[in-house]
Order: C-alpha cells, then structure tokens, then sequence
C-alpha cells in the first residue's frame, strides 16, 4: 500500500486529488496539509512514501522541509501553469515528480506509483519543455532591458530608465533576439517567459 501525504492550498483541488488517490486499490491518503508549515509535522505524524505537493503552496518551498526533514517520503510537485525552469531546478534538487494540474488522472496515479518506487515521474511535455529550454543565455543587464521592455517600453524609455543611450538599448535588444531566436523583441519576451528567465 503506497501511503500518500496531500499538500494542497486549495481545498476542492485537495479534495479532488484525495477522491482520484483515494480510489486506487494499492493507494492510501494518510495525511493533508494546506500550507508549508503544516507539511512537516504531518509527514512525521503518518510517515507517508509520497507527499503530492502543490508547488504553489504558501509558505516556505515544501519539498526542501520534506527533504530536510522526511527524507524517506518521495516528492511529487503539481503546478497549475509549470514552466521549464521550475522543473529543472525541481528536478536538480531531490523532488522525484513533476506535472501539471491539468495532467489526466491516471498519469497521476501512475507517476505516485513511480515516484514511490524511487523512479523519476515526470509529464512528458513538460520534461521535453524543459531539455528544448536552454540555460538562460542572457547576461543581467539584458535581463533588465527585457523586462522593461515586457512592459511594452520603447527604446528611449528603457535607455532613460537604465540610464543608457538609445543605441545600447538596440545593441542590447538585437543581442537578446540572436540569442533567443526571436523574431523581435516581443517574441523574445514570450520565450524568456516561457523558459522562466524573466
């Protein structure tokens, strides 16, 4: 019998993640924490194999407290809108599991089954997200131009906020769409987005 830990905020996505682990045969929901500091103290009281873990949970990040302090229970983190760089540094901490909110029930079912044998679960689209998306190649000073201009800035006005000339801001500009692969400076902005640089 697999001994399942559930740490979710929200109380009818809880519910829903105890009806579908609820129901597998081989499945027990021994515990349930709504917030980071509950999660501890629930994993020593009931000594779960898997905590499924929302990574959205407020309080302090669950899966470094269950690693530090219930190093034993197997980790499966669940976001609502995941992005590959969440997954990779999940990933290169000890967490096990990683899917979507919106992963189908039973990839979730399985994925506690793998991650309570000591395997790596992940959703595959987001593990393939994850290797297409590239270290972040963008030096600081482009990361800020970005941003500044995610907010739809033009040039003279991110030159005026980072106190650089207009012709900086371009060379800057024109390095993060090489860099990115970008069409321009909006589709760089979507890309750094989508790979959790910005």
């Amino acid at each position: 019998m697999i001994r399942i830990l559930i740490a979710e905020h929200l109380p009818l996505v809880r519910r829903g993640l105890l009806a579908t682990l609820g129901a597998e045969p081989d499945m027990r929901v021994v515990a349930e924490a709504g917030h980071a500091d509950e999660v501890v103290r629930a994993a020593l009281d009931a000594d779960p194999d898997v905590a499924v873990v929302d990574l959205d949970l407020p309080g302090r990040p669950a899966s470094a407290l269950l690693a530090e302090h219930a190093p034993r229970c197997g980790v499966l983190l669940l976001s609502a809108a995941p992005n590959p760089a969440q997954v990779r540094e999940a990933l290169a901490g000890r967490t096990l599991g990683f899917m979507s909110l919106c992963v189908r029930p039973e990839h979730l079912t399985e994925g506690v089954r793998q991650v309570a044998a000591g395997h790596r679960a992940i959703e595959a689209e987001l593990a393939v997200a994850a290797l297409e998306c590239a270290t972040n190649p963008l030096t600081r000073r482009e990361l800020d131009v970005l941003r500044i201009a995610a907010g739809g800035a033009r040039s003279t006005e991110i030159a005026d906020e980072l106190f650089l000339s207009v012709g900086t801001v371009r060379n800057h500009l024109s390095r993060i769409m090489c860099k990115t692969g970008a069409r321009n400076r909006l589709d760089a902005v979507r890309i750094a987005s989508d790979c959790g640089w910005l």
